[in-house]
């Protein structure tokens, strides 16, 4: 049996920064990915992706990509090429083509049993870094049987890969944002269902949006406000970075629908809540803008006055006189891209680390079962931790947590003198 002090699963980005963190403090481990690096940057995601912050700010220490300007959003297959080469350049112990199928606490003594799909493993600590993005969700709204193209965002490319045909697109989170506005300038007729979101301004008196949310503290916000745990944000860096703009997509020849709630017999309903969640989606736009001003003004920043970023255009027809029901193919609509998130699968992880809707019980990625950590979480710690930067900051802190227990498990009690004790 192969046995290894700390075994890492997965090497995305959560991965290959646990054990980034692991070689500086000399804690010996192993890192097991069922793919390649960073698999889901290059094979999960669309042809055109780009990261959707800028370079500056995308990355942690030692990940590198050469030959783009600070302020460029980097395209998907390079930010995998530059994970890569920091796992060869850091010299970390990453095995890929390894699947691990089973974990379970070892009985009567440390450590945890590992069966994968190369033998069995013995580990002492298990750090889960699978990330947020496991197993993509489609609402059980559309049979099969009705007739149309349906895929899950990870699935769709470009729009060659669809039928011909109007498309619609449920969700405007980053990503539903994106493929419906490459659709549309594609020549598609497009129909997106926008839900709650926010829509942070992607540059604002000459600085990005990541910057001011970082002056403002909103990245180490430590817990989402009540009721917004799961509130998207509508951003994009494609075509150099711009702000998302339901009103300007309907402007264009979009059609813009409130959240999908049912079909029956072809036909689609939609909640009348489109107006509603634009116009939140605008106050929190103008909300970011009110407290960058304040901070300029507060410490005297020379930054240039952005007043025409305050303009916010007026509702489309499709805001005023909303589309609750929608026969889809009397509209032409061929294809379904569902952009509606995912949900975790932690089904080889046989411990007592879960509750009971199969959530992992933490607290800053440590488990309620002793030795097995979670890292990659949306608000593991804080906002950020699901983003690149982030998961550096909470590896750091996982990989010292395991420091500690190391030592505690290394302690034994000195040899008294029997003299003395006397």
């Amino acid at each position: 049996m192969e046995t290894t002090e700390v075994l890492v699963v997965g090497a995305g980005q959560a991965g290959l920064a646990m054990s980034g963190h692991l070689s500086a403090t000399g804690i010996p481990h192993l890192v097991l990915e069922r793919s390649r690096i960073a698999e889901r940057w290059r094979s999960e995601r669309w042809d055109s992706l780009v990261a959707n912050g800028p370079a500056w700010h995308d990355c942690y220490p030692g990940l590198e990509f050469p030959g783009h300007d600070p302020e460029a959003f980097v395209p998907k297959e390079e930010i995998a090429d530059a994970f890569v080469a920091f796992a060869e350049s850091s010299k970390l112990p990453v095995r890929c083509g390894v699947e691990v199928r089973d974990v379970r606490k070892h009985a009567g003594r440390p450590g945890f049993h590992v069966e994968t799909s190369e033998g069995v493993i013995a580990a002492r600590y298990v750090v889960a870094a699978t990330g947020a993005f496991q197993k993509p969700v489609i609402p059980t709204l559309v049979p099969e049987s009705a007739g149309f193209l349906q895929m899950h965002s990870t699935a769709y490319r470009n729009p060659a890969q669809l039928p011909e045909g109007a498309v619609l697109v449920v969700g405007a989170g980053s990503s539903g944002a994106q493929i419906a506005e490459e659709l549309l300038k594609a020549g598609r007729r497009v129909y997106l269902s926008v839900g709650p979101h926010d829509r942070p301004p992607r540059r604002y008196r000459g600085r990005d949006f990541v910057w001011w949310l970082g002056v403002l503290g909103k990245w180490d916000a430590a817990a989402p406000p009540e009721g917004r745990e799961h509130v998207t944000i509508a951003v994009s860096g494609a075509d150099g970075g711009k702000t998302v703009d339901f009103r300007r997509f309907a402007e264009a020849g979009m059609t813009l629908v409130g959240r999908a709630e049912g079909f029956h017999d072809g036909v689609m309903r939609f909640a009348g809540d489109l107006k509603r969640n634009i116009e939140q989606g605008d106050a929190n736009y103008l909300s970011v803008l009110d407290e960058a001003d304040a901070f300029v003004a507060r410490n005297g920043l020379g930054l240039p006055e952005e007043p025409e970023a305050r303009i916010i255009g007026s509702d489309a027809a499709c805001m005023t006189t909303p589309i609750l029901e929608l026969d889809l193919k009397k509209a032409g609509i061929t294809s379904i891209i569902w952009a509606t998130g995912f949900s975790s699968d932690y089904s080889w992880l046989k411990v007592d680390a879960f509750d009971a809707r199969g959530k992992p019980k933490h607290q800053r990625g440590v488990s309620s079962e002793p030795g097995v950590y979670f890292l990659g979480l949306p608000w593991l710690s804080r906002r950020g931790s699901s983003f690149i930067w982030g998961v550096w900051h909470d590896a750091k802190f996982i990989a010292d947590q395991i420091a500690i227990q190391r030592s505690y498990m290394a302690y034994e009690t000195p040899a008294r003198d029997s003299k003395t004790s006397a």
